[in-house]
């Protein structure tokens, strides 16, 4: 009873973390144009060595971002293209990619 109880109280405050960080799809569309090169136009990268954006969760495109604008992933290439988003940029380009199919 204990566990599903944590369980609950951890899914919710994740869904209200998520929730308070939702993006505007349509923003993060136009911000994307420098994530193309690499991670092709709609997020489906065209070149095996870089990931597939889209339709990636929401929230876990956030937190990557961050980690990599804020020094806790490392790739050089992706912190300088990622040292100048805000918090709303990235919320924004996270909507963008979850939502395309």
């Amino acid at each position: 009873m204990k566990k599903t109880t944590l369980l609950a109280a951890a899914i919710m405050v994740m869904g209200m973390a998520t929730a308070a960080q939702a993006g505007d799809a349509g923003a993060g569309k136009a911000k994307s144009a420098a994530c193309a090169g690499c991670h092709g136009a709609n997020g489906m990268a065209g070149n095996k060595n870089y990931p597939n954006l889209a339709g990636q969760n929401e929230g876990y495109v956030i937190k990557a971002t961050k980690d990599y604008r804020d020094g806790n992933r490392k790739d050089p290439m992706m912190a300088s293209f990622v040292k100048g988003l805000s918090d709303a940029d990235i919320a924004n380009l996270a909507a963008f990619y979850s939502s395309v199919k």
